[in-house]
């Protein structure tokens, strides 16, 4: 018995008959078999069409346009389009909808309601172009205090008695977020890494191991320790800059890690040390870390395995209570804590998870920053945060809302190519990035994809420049947490009070 309704299509392929020239380039191109050629004419499924708009790209003459099917469902008020298409979906497969990238709900961004301040006349602004603005980050555990030792006998002989933990030094507050090889591919995990040493900013590995091939770029990769621990052997804890055990992820807060099998190639499966073509699902819970004891213990373990040489820090998602956590994460010994935000991408997710869990990732910073703050303990770490981070805005706001490092995905999907059509978790990206297949992977150009990164922040970092100069600040360390550059115009008093903003004309 068919479970079929005929559900209206969302997209509708749209083929100009008169100059189409019937190359089927569009028909090889297409890798969810929406196109195809019966011999006369290109006839389309749209039932099948997700928008990747690769036939659109690829067309010589021009004769394709994807639109959305404008009668696919009735207005309503409260049943809308998706909500509708949720329901449809579910009654069809009868189990949980997976989606990607990050939260599509129209859900007002707290970033866009908060303004930058600029200088005028009695706090001189300064010029980028003439003046040095500092934009790097020592990443890494800081000491409570610095203590110098003197020779009673020679006052001029003085030495640094204080010992630093391990820290490195990045040119940009700036790191990739973590997509493993398998939730995209080789060659955009190529590309991330290439790109990272070129800025010399930092990358992360993902829960997915690290191949051998990329381990020379292991200086600018943070790797990381999930709940599955795949990929997991003393060489990969040992060729990295630092190493980030996943507690939590935006997109999916209290939710282990999925891969689905059909992304699960022979060279996944030798990374991950699975079995070929098998899901790799992480347990929600660390099964060894269930108190703030435990996880110290993780911690140290790490540090003792990298014999104390490389920082250790703990992701956590954006969620009520981060703030508290965030101080048992620091006593515990983390050099460093990533927040990420209900926003963040993903390469699959429930999406009942993706779009209702979690909190804006501007509320978390401002709350773990002033209780770090509060309990001494703000200098002591680098705060990592992420979870739609979209453009250089959003990077200089974070900062200024107490982040050390601000960290994104979905701009380097989209800047490799990413139309962000949400389907990365089905392996059949007709761009290269988020699939497994040899064909489609072949179509992302490394050195391409590489330059458009470089290219992507190289201009946040000389946008950042143009925003320190504005503000009169000559180093980004001085905007850390400095929420007195930051004014609010939002709606809602409460979300500026949890802030520490004031409102605008304040």
């Amino acid at each position: 018995m068919s479970l079929s309704h005929n559900f209206p299509s969302y997209f509708h392929i749209k083929v100009d008959r008169e100059i189409c020239r019937k190359c089927k380039r569009c028909t090889n191109h297409c890798s969810y078999n929406a196109l195809s050629f019966n011999g006369e004419q290109i006839v389309s499924d749209d039932s099948k069409c997700v928008s990747c708009q690769r036939c659109v790209a690829m067309c010589p003459s021009g004769a394709i346009r994807i639109e959305k099917n404008d009668s696919y469902l009735p207005p309503h008020g409260n049943y809308t389009q998706r909500i509708r298409n949720i329901i449809w979906s579910q009654s069809g497969n009868g189990g949980v909808l997976l989606s990607a990238t990050g939260n599509d709900r129209p859900i007002r961004s707290i970033f866009d309601d908060l303004l930058l301040d600029a200088c005028q006349v009695t706090n001189p602004s300064i010029d980028p172009l003439r003046e040095t603005i500092e934009t790097k980050v020592f990443f890494g555990r800081k000491p409570k205090k610095i203590v110098f030792s003197e020779d009673l006998e020679d006052p001029n002989n003085i030495s640094l008695k204080t010992e630093f933990m391990p820290n490195f030094e990045i040119d940009s507050p700036i790191m990739i977020g973590h997509m493993s090889l398998g939730s995209i591919s080789y060659n955009a995990c190529m590309a991330i890494y290439q790109a990272a040493k070129k800025l010399n900013i930092l990358a992360g590995s993902g829960e997915g191991g690290l191949h051998q091939d990329f381990y020379e770029y292991g200086p600018n990769i943070i790797t990381e320790i999930a709940s599955g621990r795949f990929g997991v052997d003393i060489n990969y804890l040992q060729n990295a800059a630092g190493i980030e055990i996943k507690i939590g992820q935006g997109a999916k807060p209290g939710h282990g890690g999925h891969l689905p099998g059909e992304k699960v190639n022979s060279l996944i499966s030798q990374t991950r040390m699975i079995p070929k073509g098998s899901d790799a699902l992480s347990p929600y819970p660390h099964h060894d870390i269930y108190s703030i004891e435990d996880l110290a213990q993780l911690i140290s373990a790490l540090k003792e395995a990298t014999r104390y040489t490389v920082p250790i820090g703990v992701k956590i998602a954006a969620v009520h209570n981060s703030a508290p956590i965030a101080v048992g994460i620091v006593r515990g010994g983390a050099d460093f804590l990533t927040i990420d935000g209900f926003r963040g991408g993903t390469g699959a997710a429930p999406r009942i998870i993706r779009d209702h869990a979690g909190i804006p990732i501007e509320l978390a910073i401002a709350a773990v920053d002033s209780r770090l703050r509060e309990e001494n303990l703000r200098d002591e770490v680098t705060l990592v945060a992420g979870g739609s981070i979209r453009y250089s805005a959003d990077l200089i706001k974070a900062i200024a809302l107490g982040a050390d490092v601000g960290m994104c995905c979905m701009p380097v999907l989209i800047a490799m190519g990413c139309r962000v059509c949400q389907q990365c978790f089905r392996g059949l990206c007709s761009w290269g990035i988020a699939t497994q297949q040899e064909y489609l992977v072949k179509r992302l150009d490394i050195d391409v994809a590489r330059n458009r990164i470089i290219n992507l922040f190289h201009s946040w970092n000389e946008e950042l420049k143009e925003v320190l100069g504005a503000m009169g600040i000559d180093s980004v360390e001085s905007l850390r947490s400095n929420r007195d550059r930051l004014r609010y115009i939002g709606p809602n008093p409460k979300i500026a009070d949890i802030l520490g903003v004031k409102h605008a004309g304040e």
